[in-house]
């Protein structure tokens, strides 16, 4: 494998804060490689890039419209999103319209990301105030 940093994190559509959260890198660091300053060690390069599912060769790659790319991994039954976020599923998804299988990947990715923003909120909340919830 030879990739670039840069090249890396562009696949993903993530800024270099995002990115650089992501793994655990810091920010200034993740510039400096970026801008040839420094460069990371082969393996984190490696490991970045088998983290990420456009660099997995066993996948396929299900593009959407508004060049959405999704994942799949007929093994596993999981379906991936550009950073990697993986949703298992129980449908075998060969026979399915392409045309409607990167809709069905939007609004499941969609909802994924809305109840992920929600749990994130729901625990900053409790973070910040002295409740405990009651079902």
């Amino acid at each position: 494998m030879n990739y670039m940093i840069r090249d890396l994190r562009d696949s993903t559509g993530m800024t270099q804060k995002e990115f650089a959260n992501l793994f655990h890198i810091p920010v200034s660091t993740l510039r400096k490689w970026e801008q040839g300053e420094a460069s990371p060690a082969p393996y984190i390069i490696e490991l970045i890039a088998k983290a990420l599912p456009a660099y997995d060769s066993d996948l396929q790659q299900i593009e959407g419209e508004n060049n959405e790319i999704y994942y799949y991994d007929q093994t596993r039954k999981l379906v991936s999103d550009p950073i990697g976020n993986r949703i298992m599923i129980t449908e075998d998804l060969k026979g399915v319209k392409k045309q409607n299988l990167s809709l069905y990947l939007h609004d499941l990715f969609d909802s994924f990301y809305q109840i992920q923003a929600r749990f994130n909120r729901d625990c900053e909340y409790d973070k910040k105030e002295d409740i405990i919830w009651i079902r």
